[in-house]
């Protein structure tokens, strides 16, 4: 004799299955995975400190002021009581399609002068931070010029002149409201 389920209880076993089946593949999940290949979750961008690029390395100078320092590099991210001579610039970001970044530097003082700037590893250019970071698609390699060529700037229309009496009519005076009642 095969066993019966009643009606109710198979839409409450199926219910279940469905339910076990989703939270285990929800847990298999990696961070990088997308819901049936068609969705992916919404990641939020984290990003901490300020970027200390090879340029603006390379324009702060021992003997600087720790307001120089500021100026190029901005605010320290840490600045220790117990290590007054040290400020740390740490830079974090995670960018959903780019790869997660750290960086270190630190710059040491004598009093009220820059002694040293240190960085773990070797810092990117300006040009090579923004390439790490774009994550936009390009269409095509060709980018839109953008200033005119001479031929196009022989193209244009000539500006309209104004005659003389139009010129020199100062335009009409602006009136405002009182301010108090």
């Amino acid at each position: 004799m095969p066993f019966i389920i009643p009606r109710g209880r198979f839409a409450g076993l199926l219910a279940a299955a469905a339910l076990l089946a989703t939270l285990s593949a929800c847990s298999s999940m990696k961070s990088s995975d997308s819901v049936l290949g068609l969705v992916t979750p919404y990641r939020i961008e984290v990003v901490q400190g300020n970027v200390v690029t090879r340029e603006m390395a390379a324009a702060v100078k021992p003997g600087m002021s720790r307001a120089q320092v500021r100026d190029i590099l901005g605010s320290p991210l840490l600045t220790d009581v117990f290590h007054a001579n040290r400020w740390d610039y740490i830079f974090t970001i995670r960018r959903q399609g780019a790869e997660p970044q750290l960086r270190r530097v630190t710059a040491h003082f004598d009093g009220e002068q820059l002694n040293r700037l240190e960085s773990e590893q070797e810092l990117p250019s300006e040009t090579a931070f923004v390439a790490s970071i774009d994550t936009f698609k390009k269409k095509s390699g060709k980018t839109a010029p953008l200033e005119l060529s001479q031929e196009q700037l022989q193209a244009l229309p000539a500006p309209k002149r104004q005659t003389g009496e139009q010129a020199e009519t100062p335009p009409p005076a602006r009136t405002y409201p009182p301010l108090e009642p």
